[in-house]
Parts: C-alpha cells; structure tokens; sequence
C-alpha cells in the first residue's frame, strides 16, 4: 500500500478564555491539519500550529512546505516504510519544525491505524492516562487568586503560571497571592517566556525562595537566544531552570547542557519537528541528567493526543504541560482525547482515535493527490 494523498485543513477554533503570555495573547487556536491518506482509504493526522511569536510559524508557510515541498516526496511511497519516510522528511528542507512535525505525525497516526493499534502502543507506552498542569495566564494578583481557585476546583493540581509582563517586581506578588489562594499542597510553576532581563530574574526567582513560595521551577526566564544569560541565572538560584525556547534542536539542547545552563528541558513537537526528534531529545536530556517534560502549544487535539502518546512512552521527570486543547470552548475533532479533570484521556482506538474534523475555514481545504493530478478541493475532512 502506497501513500495516495497529502491533504492541509485550515483550522480555527475559539477559546472559552483568552490565553494571555509575555509574547501573545490568543483568542483561537490557529493550526494547520494535515491529512494523509493511502491507497486503502485510511487517514492519518497530524497538526503545524500557528505560533508566530514563539517559532514564527504560520499556516501559509506550513502549507507552502507541505504543498511544495514535503508532498511530492510522500505521494506513491510505501505507506508501511514508516522511518524511512520519516527520515526523508526531516532532512527535506531546514526549519519549518512546526510542518515537519504535522506530517511526521500523520505518518506515525496512519502507520498505528494501519497496524489497528492505539498510537502510544506504537510508540511503546501502555498508559492510556496521562496527567497535565493547566496556565493561569498574564494578569494581577487578585485575577490570578480567583484563576487558581477556579482551576483547581476543576480538579488540576499543578498550576503553571505566565509570568515576566506588566513589571518584574509584581511577579512576587502575584505568585504571592497564588500560593495564599491554592493552599500548601497544589504544585507552582512559573513561566516568564523570555519576559525578563538575566538581573531580573535573579531578583525575583530570589524573591520567591526568600518568601518561602515553594515554586516547582521557573521556565524561560531571559530571551532564547541568550544562553549567556540563561547560564548566568542558572548559577545564582536554588530553583531548577527550564529551557524551553532556547532549545528547538538537539544542537540546541547540547549547547544548553555545555553550557550548564539549564537544569531542565521542555521538548514540543512543533519545536523538534515531530516524534522522531521530539524522542532524540527527551533521550539526550535523560542521559545527561536534565530533567524534562513535554509540552505544547494552543493546539488541537490532534497535536495533544501525539504529545500524550509520546508522554505515555517515554515518561517525563515532572508533570507534562499539555493543557493546549483544554482550552477550547468546543472540540473542532471528531473523536480523539478528551480532558478528566487534570487528565488527558486517549481513546483505545488506532491511531489518535481521531475520525476527522469540522470547523475547516473557508470554502474548502486542499488535496493532493498522487501522480500530480489536477488538486481536489474538498469541503469537508474525508471527502475525496
């Protein structure tokens, strides 16, 4: 059986609350679907995520690479040759982390079905059951009190709260009145996402011991690019730091561990470029001692349930932050995981369990098909 089509589904879907960072504020999930089909008529999914402010990512770039560049590669090949193919498209073009990572989904999702087993037995995990944090995102300290109260009633337990916006001295206090609101027992995580200067995050994350605020780590706290930095306030904190936009690659991962200057790494699939690298990352932090967790992006979820099976395969040191789809005011996917309190559930179904979706934006998605006919416009996910 060979590979018959490569198709992208534009995707939008609201969300039931504002997602609010040091770099964005979203309102939507904004995501690339794309579908791959074999001969036989099954279909594997997988999802490039538009995140401009964190990987530059768009929907027009990750269809263009698709469409251009990653689909004549895929059309006719043996649907069963899942490394291979998988190698094919790493090497295919530089960058573009978030297309790559859509279409290595989609092959690993349709391999499973194919296989008619669930995706993390694919993988190599068993657990069908994989826990998550929840972000308290960007906001005062009496908004944050009533945000933790709320989620935790929700039933979450591990809290990550978006720091590093509207003044660093602030951050003690909000987090101040987090820990006062959730009580002794619920886990605090920060994330600055680059929101400060190396002296600031110094002075707050040494405010934040000093007040005995009992914080898990602290993610990102300077800008990706300056490892300098990182390192240097690695040096003078007791809390554990968690590269996340600093590192995209392995290459990336190895400088951060020459340079000690993270205790910890955050593997997304948009970021590594799929399962294959998202695994070679987990692996090297692992066996240079680093702790690690997987996360992600405003996702659908398709993109959370291969982050779970991931999750569920290789296992991480804290709990994984895959809240992405939670946030959804409604799913946009037919099937696929759902959310029990502050557990990402998978279906026992082959592959994602995902049958297909729809909210497609606009008149019609785009297929393509092998033997370079003329594309099909299709009006909904499945149509041929």
């Amino acid at each position: 059986m060979t590979i018959a089509a490569v198709r992208t589904h534009k995707l939008s879907a609201p969300l039931h609350t504002p997602f609010v960072t040091s770099l964005r504020r979203a309102t939507s999930v904004e995501t690339l679907v794309v579908e791959i089909v074999d001969t036989d008529g099954r279909s594997g999914w997988g999802e490039a995520p538009q995140v401009w402010q964190v990987t530059g990512a768009s929907i027009a770039g990750a269809k263009s690479c698709v469409r251009d560049v990653l689909r004549p590669l895929l059309l006719g090949r043996d649907a069963d040759d899942l490394v291979e193919t998988c190698r094919v498209v790493a090497r295919a073009v530089a960058g573009n982390e978030a297309a790559k990572a859509a279409v290595d989904v989609a092959l690993h999702d349709l391999a499973a079905r194919r296989m008619g087993v669930p995706l993390v037995r694919l993988l190599g995990g068993t657990r069908m059951r994989v826990p998550t944090d929840v972000t308290l995102s960007v906001d005062e300290a009496d908004a944050l009190a009533m945000a933790a109260t709320a989620r935790i009633a929700d039933g979450f337990g591990v809290l990550k709260v978006k720091v590093g916006s509207n003044g660093a001295a602030a951050d003690i206090d909000r987090v101040r009145a987090i820990r006062e609101a959730a009580g002794p027992d619920i886990k605090i995580r920060l994330d600055a996402n680059q929101g400060w200067t190396p002296r600031e995050a110094v002075r707050v994350i040494h405010g934040v011991e000093d007040a005995g605020l009992n914080v898990e780590f602290v993610e990102q706290p300077v800008a990706k690019w300056d490892l300098d930095g990182l390192a240097w306030v690695s040096n003078r904190v007791d809390l554990p730091i968690l590269a996340d936009e600093s590192v995209f690659s392995p290459r990336d991962l190895i400088e951060v561990i020459r340079r000690r200057a993270a205790d910890m790494v955050n593997v997304k699939l948009a970021k590594s470029g799929g399962l294959g690298p998202a695994r070679t990352l987990l692996a090297l932090a692992e066996e240079h001692g680093m702790g690690m967790i997987v996360g992600c992006m405003m996702e659908s979820p398709i993109g959370i349930a291969a982050a779970a099976s991931l999750v569920s395969a290789f296992g991480t040191t804290v709990v994984p932050d895959l809240d992405g789809a939670w946030w959804l005011a409604e799913s946009p996917v037919d099937g696929g995981i759902t959310y029990d309190g502050a557990t990402v559930v998978l279906p026992d179904e082959p592959g994602l369990g995902v049958h297909g979706i729809h909210d497609l934006v606009g008149a019609a998605s785009e297929s393509h098909v092998a033997h370079d006919r003329e594309p099909k416009l299709v009006r909904q996910a499945g149509a041929v």
